[in-house]
């Protein structure tokens, strides 16, 4: 059975991608720790991320950079966390986060009903900064 990022990917299930390549995508989290926060998904579906090669795993970094990047100019943030935790669904991803310390990857903190207004803008914000850079 695919992942739920698969169903992303495929377009079964609705996402807010702010990145496209034939290696990953990255979309929006659907329970944001803060505003803008994404995921960076490899295409291969492969549970752990020390099961991935090296090639993919340094342009999922290289990715999360750049979307990093982006959140920084689109949303002011002084920080952009990165988590790889990969507990809650068996598909690698890393989170893409803009912080302001460490409390704020606290997951037990995340928004479960962002509103879909909110979820637009933010990718129409990281999108336009991407275009920007």
């Amino acid at each position: 059975m695919p992942s739920v990022f698969t169903l992303i990917m495929r377009g079964d299930l609705p996402g807010r991608f702010v990145w496209q390549d034939e290696v990953c995508t990255a979309f929006l989290s659907i329970n944001p720790l803060a505003r803008g926060h994404a995921l960076v998904v490899p295409r291969v579906e492969i549970d752990h991320w020390l099961d991935l090669d090296a090639v993919t795993v340094a342009h999922l970094f290289a990715v999360a950079g750049d979307v990093g990047r982006a959140q920084q100019r689109a949303f002011g943030a002084d920080r952009i966390g990165l988590m790889i935790a990969g507990l809650e669904v068996p598909h690698t991803h890393l989170h893409v986060v803009p912080i302001e310390g460490v409390h704020d990857l606290d997951f037990s903190k995340a928004n479960p009903s962002p509103s879909p207004e909110d979820l637009d803008a933010a990718a129409s914000a990281i999108l336009a900064a991407l275009e920007g850079s």
